[in-house]
């Protein structure tokens, strides 16, 4: 049945919902749960090195530098793989990249658990964190392509919430592998073999929606009317950074030192708190819950936000979690606490407020970037900025330890550099709007064009 007549019978304006036709759009949740679900298995192996690294340590008489020189490839090796597979989706398919990358690609998982030295560990690892990057980069896109505006909040909110549940579940079970003789070998493997399971999975039932689909001033378009007025070249790649909120965005994305609290925050409770390295662990279950319950938080608000002031909203709300974080960690290195319990309740605050980004950053990604444009441009955000600022704060933040002490260096580079990431922000109040209604007229000109093409 035609969209219109559909929206005739439902009262609704056929120019505010998708293309019911898609089958992409109509089975958008299924594909979430089969790529959600390959994603957070894939991100499970990166947990087994962070949570049974004492094992490893032993097993291969390593140093604990190689724990962060695993974390730091793991990260890196996403800025050179995620801008790849956006590039081969683009050419073959994206559902023939997930199923490849994050679902084959587990078979590198069974590399590292025969690893018997170092470095066989370091490259099957740092090869097999390699496919996660296409899940990052390229589902923010599938997710764009499936919901309109008003719902993409809540449902990225979801969609990476999902994924900590399961993260959160999933550490302790991971944990219990060290009891096990050759644990962490086996842990690798099980990973490996479901990542396998889930790429056939995704060839079953994953389903692609076109680009644009979710697009209003689109949804009447065919496939073919869509793909003629949006071709991807380099010269549109490049185009991206002349979109002032996108930049704006990149600047943030570079500032969000977030991360290094998570990274560092047991070492500083260690070593400037004097707490006992089991006891100080225990504030990443309150962080990781914190998270969990800040990404639908997050999502929920973003949206609601959206409808009540669509030019502010979600601006405010990514700008009020840069600000609340910095005021967080403030309170947590200053707030003279004595005993783990105050940490564990601002640990879990934290990680609430980090949660909140996800559901935020995203959707406003969405709104300024052309449809065809998304995975090249989350493939710049997450895949290269996220994971490079990943790597400076963190090799700065051991160096500066050293140096000046733990404390200092979360004051500097969170509180400070937090701070410093919502003033930035203030700069998207000029420029987003127009950035969103030029993106709108682009994409009523394309319908209009295609339309004028097919009526000739």
């Amino acid at each position: 049945m035609p969209e219109h007549d559909i929206a005739a019978m439902s009262g609704a304006d056929p120019q505010t919902i998708a293309t019911p036709t898609d089958p992409g759009v109509r089975h958008r949740k299924r594909n979430l749960f089969v790529v959600g679900g390959s994603m957070a298995v894939d991100g499970g192996e990166g947990s087994i090195v962070s949570a049974l690294f004492p094992v490893i340590q032993v097993a291969l008489g390593l140093g604990t530098g190689a724990l962060g020189v695993l974390s730091a490839a793991g990260r890196l090796i996403g800025m050179v793989t995620g801008p790849l597979w956006v590039w081969l989706a683009k050419k073959t398919s994206r559902k023939f990249v997930f199923a490849l990358a994050t679902g084959f690609w587990g078979v590198w998982s069974f590399g590292a658990a025969v690893s018997q030295d170092f470095l066989q560990l370091l490259i099957f690892y740092t090869v097999a964190a390699g496919g996660l990057a296409a899940g990052h980069a390229i589902m923010p896109e599938v997710i764009g392509d499936s919901f309109e505006d008003r719902k993409r909040g809540r449902v990225t909110g979801l969609f990476y919430g999902g994924m900590a549940a399961f993260g959160s579940v999933l550490a302790p079970l991971i944990g219990q592998l060290a009891n096990v003789e050759d644990g962490w070998r086996i842990g690798f493997a099980v990973f490996g073999g479901i990542n396998v399971l889930f790429g056939i999975l995704i060839m079953l039932f994953y389903c692609d929606p076109a680009s644009g689909s979710a697009e209003r001033e689109l949804a009447d378009l065919t496939v073919e009317q869509r793909e003629k007025t949006a071709k991807v070249t380099w010269s549109a790649v490049i185009s991206l950074m002349r979109i002032r909120s996108y930049a704006v965005l990149l600047v943030s994305r570079m500032l969000s030192s977030h991360m290094l609290l998570g990274a560092f925050g047991v070492v500083l409770l260690v070593q400037d708190f004097g707490f006992d390295t089991a006891i100080a662990a225990t504030v990443l279950g309150p962080f990781g819950i914190g998270y969990l319950v800040g990404t639908f938080l997050g999502g929920f608000l973003s949206d609601w936000l959206n409808r009540v002031s669509p030019d502010f909203g979600r601006i405010g709300l990514l700008q009020a979690a840069q600000f609340l974080f910095a005021a967080l960690a403030f309170v947590t290195l200053f707030g003279g606490f004595e005993g783990i319990g105050p940490f564990l309740l601002m640990f879990g605050l934290l990680g609430l407020a980090q949660g909140l980004n996800p559901g935020v950053n995203r959707p406003l990604v969405m709104a300024v970037v052309p449809p065809e444009l998304r995975g090249a441009a989350f493939a710049i955000f997450v895949s290269i900025i996220e994971s490079l600022g990943f790597a400076i704060y963190s090799l700065l933040g051991g160096f500066l330890a050293e140096q000046i002490g733990m404390t200092a260096v979360i004051f500097w580079l969170v509180v400070v550099v937090m701070a410093v990431n919502g003033l930035v922000l203030t700069l998207l109040y000029p420029v987003y709007r127009h950035d969103r209604d030029a993106l709108t007229s682009e994409l009523e000109r394309r319908r209009a064009a295609a339309l004028g093409t097919t009526e000739s």
